[in-house]
C-alpha cells in the first residue's frame, strides 16, 4: 500500500506546492512528539518482573480495556479548543489552537498545534484568493460571451435585411465553424462612394440602435474622422455597463468596431473576426475549467492531508483529541465553499450550448482531455530499433573497412556526397534522442513542461515517443549506409548510388510535411509552425517555445551547414545548376557558408527585439547583443578559416573569448540563475529541484568545458582529411550535448518561476478589451 506522504507527493499540483499542507514537516512533528513521550510511558508503564504467569494475557486484555475506557473519558472532556477569529482588515478567517492543561505542558504539541494552526490559514487563504480570481475571470467570460452573441446576431440581422436588395455577396458565403481556427483580420475598410454615404450612415445608425438595445450604449457616436482620402469615417467608443461598478468593458477591439460601422454588410470580415474572438473566448472557458478542477483537486488533497496528519496525532498522544479540530477543518473555507463545484457546472451548460452544439460528450472532449496512455508496443519498438541499428552499425563498419573507403584515393568523393548527409540526419538523432531524455527528466522531477510550452497534454510528445523517432530515424539511415557501400562493392554507377542520400533526405522531408496523420502529425505540424514564427521573425509574437527552438538552432549550424552542401550537390546533380565543385569552393559557398553561420543567431536577434517591442524590457536588449557577439565571432572564424594570419588569429581569440564570457554569463546567471552568493545553496539558487546539488556544480563546469571547444577550430591541427571531418563531427556533437544539458536548467528556472508566482493555468487574452469604469 502507498503511503499518502507519496501520493500527495505525485498527486499535489506542482505549481502550487507551497501553497499545500507542509505534510511532511507536521510528519515530523508527530515524531518529536512521539519521542518526547517515550520516557513518560516507560516510566509510567514499567513493572516488576515476577516472571511469566498464566493470567498475563488476562491482565493485558483488562489494561487495554481501561485504557480504551480513560480514552473516551478524554474524548469526552474538551482537550483542545479551535478558535475562528475574522480580521479588521479582512474578512479572513484566522484559526487558533488551545490546549488544555493535559497538553499546554508539552512543549512539542504546542509547537504542532501552531504549525497546523498556520498551515490551514494558509490553505483558507490560498483558496480564498484563487476562488476569487476563478469567480472574477467566470464573470468576465460570461460578459465577453454575450457581446459575441450579439455580434453574431446582428450581423446576421443585417445580412437577412441586406441579401434581398444589396447582392453584396454571390453564391454561398462560408459557414461559421466554432471550432475553426482563424486570426484576426487587420484590414479596415472605409465608406464607398460619396453618393453611397448617406445609405451607408443610415446602416450604421440602424446597427447602432440596435446595439444600444442590447445594452450597449454608444459614447460620441456622432464624431466623424477623415480618412486619407476626404471621405467620411466613423469614430466611437463602445461603453457596456457591467454588474461591477468598479469594472465595465468599454471597448471591443477597435479595428472589429471599425468594421462593423464602417461596412455594416461586410460579411467576410466580421465573420473571420468573430470566428477569431469565439475561439479565445472558447480557449478562455478550457482554461477556466481547468484551473477549477485543479481548485478541486487542491481541496480534496488537502481535506486528506489534515485527516491523516490528525489520525497519526491520536495515534502518537493515545487520545482522540482531534476530533474538533477537525470539525472546524470540514467548517473552513476551502472545504465548505461550494462556489468553485457550481462555477464548473455553469461552465459545462454554457460550453455544452454555445461551443458543442448542446452535445455533452463533445463538450466534455475539450474539457476534460483524455490523455493517451503509455503503449508497450512504443517501448518495444524502441528496444527492436535499438537493436537493428547496433546491428547495422556493426555491419557498416565492417564493410567500410573492407571497401577502404577511407583510403586516400577515395576519401573526397564519399566524404564530399555522401557524409554531409548522413552526418545530417546522425546529428538531429542526436539531438531528438537528449531531448528524449530532457522529456524524462521533466516528466520525473515534475516539471510541466506541457504548461510551459502550451502544449495540448493529448497530443504532446512522450520521451518514448522521441526515443523512437530518434531509433528509427538512424536505423534507417544506417541501413542506407549499408545499401549505399553493398552497391558500392557491386561495382554499381558512383551517380546512381551516390543519389541514395538525397533520395533518403527528400523522403523525410515529405514525411516531415505529410498531410495524413500519421506518425505524430500535431508534433510534426507544430515542429513546422515553430520554425516558420522563427524564420519569420518578428513579425510574430515570440512564444517561449519559439526561442527555445531558435535556440536549439544555434547549436545545429553544422548541421544547417551540412545540409546545405546536400542540397547544393542534389541540385547539381539532378537539375544541372551548377558543378558540384562550387559547392566546396568559389564566391557561392563562401557566401553561403557566411549566411548559414549568422542566421540562427539573426533569428534569435530579431525574436530580442521582438520581445523588447512588446514587453519593453531592457533585458531583451542585453540578450541580443549575446547573440550579435557570437555572429562577429562566428564570421570571424570563418574568414580566418580561409585567411590564415596573425590579424585574423587575435581578432577570432578576442571576438571568440568575448562571446564565449557573454554567453557564459547568461546561462549561469540569467537563464539558469545560478552564482547567487547570498544563496541558502552557496552559488546556486535558493530553490532546487534536484537533491544532489553536486549536480549542478558539475553542469556548470561541464557547460564552462564545452563552451570553450571552439578553441579547436582555431588551432588547425595537422590531421587528414577524414580525420578532421569526424573532428567536426565530434565538436558538432559535443555542441548538441551542451545544448541538451542546458534545456533541463533552462527548463528547471522556468518552472520554479512559475511556482513562485503560482502560475497553473494559461491566461488566456480576451477579444474585448477591459477598463475601469471611471
Amino acid at each position: 500500500m502507498v503511503k499518502f506522504s507519496k501520493e500527495l507527493e505525485a498527486q499535489l499540483i506542482p505549481e502550487w506546492k507551497e501553497a499545500f499542507v507542509n505534510y511532511w514537516q507536521l510528519k515530523k512533528q508527530i515524531k518529536r512528539i512521539k519521542l518526547s513521550r517515550l520516557p513518560k510511558q516507560s516510566h509510567h508503564h514499567v513493572k516488576p518482573n515476577f516472571g511469566l504467569s498464566i493470567f498475563d494475557s488476562f491482565r493485558f486484555f483488562l489494561h487495554k480495556i481501561a485504557n480504551s475506557l480513560s480514552d473516551s473519558d478524554h474524548h469526552d472532556l474538551n482537550i483542545i479548543q479551535v478558535r475562528k477569529k475574522t480580521t479588521k482588515d479582512s474578512e479572513e478567517e484566522i484559526y487558533e489552537t488551545e490546549l488544555a492543561q493535559l497538553f499546554s505542558e508539552e512543549d512539542e504539541v504546542r509547537v504542532f498545534f501552531v504549525s497546523l494552526d498556520e498551515e490551514l490559514n494558509k490553505v483558507n487563504q490560498f483558496y480564498r484568493k484563487q476562488e476569487s480570481e476563478f469567480l472574477e475571470r467566470g464573470e468576465t467570460l460570461n460578459k465577453q460571451l454575450q457581446i459575441l452573441l450579439d455580434l453574431k446576431q446582428i450581423i446576421s440581422d443585417r445580412r437577412r435585411k441586406n441579401s434581398p436588395s444589396k447582392p453584396y455577396s454571390t453564391g454561398t458565403s462560408p459557414q461559421y465553424s466554432p471550432t475553426r481556427d482563424s486570426e484576426y483580420s487587420v484590414c479596415a475598410e472605409n465608406f464607398g462612394d460619396s453618393d453611397e454615404t448617406t445609405s451607408e450612415v443610415s446602416q450604421t445608425d440602424e446597427v447602432i440602435t440596435t446595439l444600444e438595445k442590447n445594452g450597449i450604449s454608444f459614447v460620441n457616436s456622432a464624431t466623424r474622422a477623415k480618412t486619407k482620402r476626404g471621405k467620411p469615417k466613423m469614430a466611437m467608443r463602445i461603453d457596456v455597463p457591467a454588474t461591477n461598478p468598479t469594472r465595465a468593458i468599454t471597448a471591443i477591439t477597435s479595428m472589429l468596431w471599425e468594421d462593423l460601422v464602417n461596412n455594416p454588410t461586410g460579411d467576410f470580415v466580421h465573420k473571420r473576426k468573430l470566428q477569431c474572438a469565439e475561439k479565445m473566448i472558447r480557449s478562455a472557458f478550457v482554461e477556466l475549467y481547468k484551473g477549477l478542477g485543479l481548485l478541486k483537486t487542491y481541496s480534496s488533497l488537502n481535506m486528506v492531508a489534515f485527516t491523516k496528519i490528525l489520525k497519526k496525532f491520536d495515534k502518537v498522544s493515545c487520545q482522540k483529541a482531534s476530533a474538533n479540530y477537525l470539525k472546524e477543518v470540514k467548517r473552513s473555507h476551502f472545504v465548505s465553499s461550494d462556489k468553485v463545484v457550481r462555477l464548473m457546472d455553469e461552465v459545462e451548460s454554457i460550453f455544452t450550448k454555445h461551443f458543442a452544439n448542446n452535445d455533452r460528450k463533445k463538450a466534455m472532449k475539450f474539457l476534460r482531455p483524455q490523455q493517451h496512455k503509455d503503449s508497450h508496443m512504443v517501448t518495444f519498438l524502441v528496444g527492436l530499433s535499438t537493436g537493428c541499428f547496433v546491428s547495422l552499425f556493426s555491419v557498416y563498419a565492417i564493410l567500410a573497412h573492407l571497401c577502404a573507403i577511407f583510403s586516400p584515393g577515395k576519401e573526397p568523393a564519399y566524404m564530399e556526397t555522401v557524409y554531409p548527409v548522413f552526418s545530417v540526419f546522425a546529428l538531429l538523432s542526436l539531438h531528438l534522442f537528449l531531448y528524449g531524455c530532457n522529456l524524462f527528466m521533466w516528466k520525473n522531477t515534475r516539471i510541466n513542461y506541457n504548461f510551459i510550452f502550451e502544449f495540448s497534454p493529448s497530443t504532446a510528445l512522450k520521451h518514448r515517443d522521441a526515443f523512437l523517432m530518434s531509433t528509427t530515424l538512424m536505423t534507417t539511415v544506417v541501413g542506407a549506409m549499408v545499401l549505399h557501400l553493398l552497391l558500392r562493392a557491386a561495382d554499381f554507377s558512383p551517380t546512381q548510388i551516390d543519389a541514395i542520400p538525397g533520395v533518403l533526405l527528400l523522403f523525410y522531408i515529405a514525411l516531415l510535411i505529410c498531410p495524413f496523420d500519421i506518425f505524430y502529425r500535431p508534433t510534426r505540424y507544430c515542429f513546422l509552425r515553430v520554425i516558420r514564427n522563427i524564420v519569420c521573425s518578428p513579425f510574430y509574437k515570440v512564444l517561449l517555445v519559439d526561442f527555445f527552438m531558435a535556440d536549439q538552432l544555434t547549436s545545429q549550424i553544422p548541421l544547417l551547414r551540412h545540409l546545405e552542401i546536400s542540397g547544393c550537390h542534389i541540385f547539381a546533380r539532378v537539375f544541372k545548376t551548377h558543378h558540384s565543385e562550387a559547392c566546396h569552393s568559389g564566391r557561392l559557398y563562401t557566401e553561403l557558408t557566411y549566411i548559414i553561420s549568422f542566421l540562427p543567431y539573426y533569428w534569435r536577434a530579431l525574436q530580442c527585439v521582438r520581445r523588447y517591442l512588446d514587453d519593453g524590457d531592457v533585458n531583451h536588449l542585453a540578450n541580443m547583443g549575446k547573440y550579435v557577439s557570437a555572429m562577429v565571432a562566428a564570421g570571424a572564424r570563418v574568414t580566418y578559416s580561409r585567411k590564415n594570419d596573425h590579424l585574423w588569429f587575435a581578432i577570432v581569440l578576442i571576438t571568440s573569448m568575448v562571446a564565449t564570457v557573454y554567453q557564459l554569463y547568461w546561462d549561469f546567471v540569467k537563464d539558469w540563475e545560478f552564482l547567487k552568493p547570498d544563496s541558502i545553496n552557496p552559488w546556486l539558487r535558493d530553490e532546487l529541484i534536484l537533491k544532489n546539488k553536486s549536480i549542478y556544480y558539475m553542469s556548470i563546469v561541464l557547460n564552462f568545458v564545452l563552451r570553450v571547444t571552439w578553441v579547436e577550430t582555431i588551432l588547425h591541427f595537422k590531421v587528414g582529411h577524414v580525420q578532421s571531418r569526424l573532428l567536426e563531427f565530434l565538436l558538432a556533437a559535443l555542441e548538441v550535448i551542451r545544448r541538451g544539458h542546458w534545456n533541463f536548467y533552462r527548463l528547471e528556472n522556468e518552472h520554479l518561476n512559475n511556482v513562485g508566482h503560482y502560475r497553473a493555468v494559461k491566461t488566456v487574452p480576451l477579444p474585448f478589451r477591459e477598463t475601469d469604469s471611471d
